[in-house]
């Protein structure tokens, strides 16, 4: 990876659980060489640690945006996060 490393913690809101958010999630975070977690939250909205390169986070972050289709994105809160760094990316259940 080039350039600065970053972690950041992402909640992603609306219509997000059901359409297959976690596995869209993944394939994008790792086609960006990036690594974390993924996971559906009680209250319906989806969380996610991703690391790696800080312009693939940037990207990252903005591909939540759009999610996969079906899905119908209202809010991303982005915190930086200092979590141990994973080797992969993970759907957690």
């Amino acid at each position: 990876m080039q350039g600065e490393q970053r972690a950041v913690r992402a909640r992603v809101s609306g219509m997000v659980q059901g359409v297959s958010y976690r596995v869209w999630t993944r394939n994008e975070a790792v086609r960006l060489g990036l690594t974390g977690w993924v996971r559906n939250e009680r209250d319906g909205s989806v969380a996610a640690l991703i690391v790696g390169a800080d312009a693939a986070v940037a990207a990252m972050i903005d591909r939540l945006w759009q999610g996969p289709r079906g899905a119908l994105v209202s809010k991303v809160d982005v915190e930086e996060a200092s979590d141990d760094v994973p080797h992969d990316f993970r759907i957690i259940v």
